[in-house]
């Protein structure tokens, strides 16, 4: 954690916060409807968005009455848990600053936002609602159906790593994650103060109060986001005034998916500029493999059986990664992004895999490519990296795909390739020569 914990005081109620940066602008962040202090340092993509995020402003964090580290008390009325909001403020002599509303945040900032109007300099909206669930004149929501699967689904499953199916959808195959999920879930909230905030969620309505905002506004959602996007556009459309920009992507979690648009259009918005990103340009090869038929497998083996056997290919994956001397960059469901300084020790990091999985089981694909990539906070990105996913897609069951340039830069290693032909890669210029890794046996 980077600054200590503290607590501020509302009557009887101590609401735990904490101060991030010593930038010219005062941010209040409202998290969503459950958050913990510590536990968010935890998750490197989360810590690393926070830590953007104060890059450019003095960041105010607190977790909300009953959850985190603040007393677990009876949940509280929206109003009471807004105006906890201005006892952090009052507690580190903060008197007007923006105000970054998150989900169910969202509605206690719009909230604080027409009762203290002169404490808020702007208002920033992401995944944001007005009302939860849907009404005759409110279809944007979700249906009454739905949010009671919800709650029982919040009763039964809670630690359970629940919210990641809602929250980040595209990771729900990530047994490591969903640990982690489950983790923080547990150690948030208990599962009654859940299913009764949930309660009071599905109870919100501030619909009403949205011709009142008179304070500069940015509303940001990812456009694919099934839940929060159409919620999200509705508050655009009555906002007077407000700047609603759609991100890509599929999952809520703001600190997944790309980072940089996301900081690009808050710091935009609050400084009117934006700070060039510190990119380096690096020689480096791509390797990226996945399961074939991997939802198919997951039916017939059941959740459990299908987690028990993604640790085991992850846990493979990273020892071959080690012994040949890979860096894991990402990995999502059942595939996996790595880079090597060198495409021989890829090729044979990547015919190790596909020879010990199939042991397990499991058949993958994988696909190789050497290209100048752009490398920021030890992430990799750029054509070279769409190019090697591109191959890899064209991967057959077991096979090992590389680009020519691969090919041409292994010569004289001894390893020997089968010419796959001249193929178009879906978004890449031009078309390319591929060729398949002869595997001995």
């Amino acid at each position: 954690m980077p600054s200590e914990i503290k607590y501020a005081r509302n009557g009887d109620v101590s609401i735990a916060y904490q101060v991030l940066g010593d930038g010219p602008i005062d941010i209040i962040y409202v998290p969503p409807f459950v958050s913990n202090l510590e536990l968010q340092w935890q998750e490197p993509q989360q810590a690393r968005y926070l830590q953007r995020l104060a890059s450019f402003s003095r960041l105010l964090m607190f977790d909300k009455r009953g959850t985190g580290l603040s007393d677990r008390t009876g949940i509280a009325t929206l109003e009471e848990r807004m105006d906890d909001v201005r006892a952090v403020m009052d507690a580190v002599g903060l008197e007007r600053g923006v105000v970054f509303g998150t989900s169910e945040g969202g509605a206690m900032s719009l909230l604080f936002t027409v009762t203290y109007p002169e404490r808020v300099q702007a208002l920033i909206l992401y995944g944001a609602y007005a009302r939860q669930v849907a009404a005759p004149d409110y279809p944007e929501g979700i249906s009454p159906e739905i949010a009671k699967d919800r709650k029982e689904a919040l009763r039964t499953r809670w630690g359970q790593g629940i919210m990641a199916s809602v929250m980040a959808p595209e990771r729900v195959a990530d047994p490591a994650f969903l640990e982690q999920q489950a983790r923080w879930e547990r150690l948030s909230a208990s599962p009654g103060a859940v299913v009764a905030l949930y309660q009071m969620i599905c109870e919100i309505d501030v619909r009403h109060l949205l011709n009142a905002v008179r304070v500069p506004t940015l509303i940001l959602h990812r456009e694919g986001d099934p839940i929060h996007a159409p919620q999200s556009r509705f508050l655009g459309r009555h906002i007077p005034g407000a700047r609603m920009v759609e991100l890509p992507g599929k999952e809520y979690y703001p600190f997944f998916g790309d980072q940089d648009a996301l900081f690009g259009e808050i710091e935009e918005f609050l400084t009117g500029t934006r700070s060039r990103s510190e990119v380096d340009r690096v020689l480096a090869t791509v390797l990226f493999t996945d399961i074939i038929d991997s939802t198919r497998r997951a039916v017939e083996l059941g959740d459990q059986k299908w987690r028990e056997l993604l640790v085991r290919h992850h846990t493979l994956i990273r020892d071959e990664l080690k012994r040949f001397r890979g860096r894991e960059i990402d990995t999502a469901g059942d595939g996996f992004f790595a880079a090597f300084d060198g495409p021989a020790r890829a090729i044979r990091a990547a015919v190790a895999i596909v020879g010990k999985l199939l042991k397990l089981g499991i058949r993958v694909r994988a696909g190789i490519h050497t290209g100048e990539c752009d490398v920021m906070d030890n992430k990799l990105s750029g054509v070279a990296v769409h190019t090697g996913a591109r191959v890899a897609a064209l991967a057959g069951p077991g096979e090992v795909l590389v680009s020519s340039t691969v090919k041409d830069l292994v010569a004289g290693s001894g390893l020997r390739f089968g010419d796959r032909g001249r193929h178009e890669l879906k978004g890449i210029p031009g078309a390319w020569l591929l060729y398949s890794v002869i595997i001995d046996g």
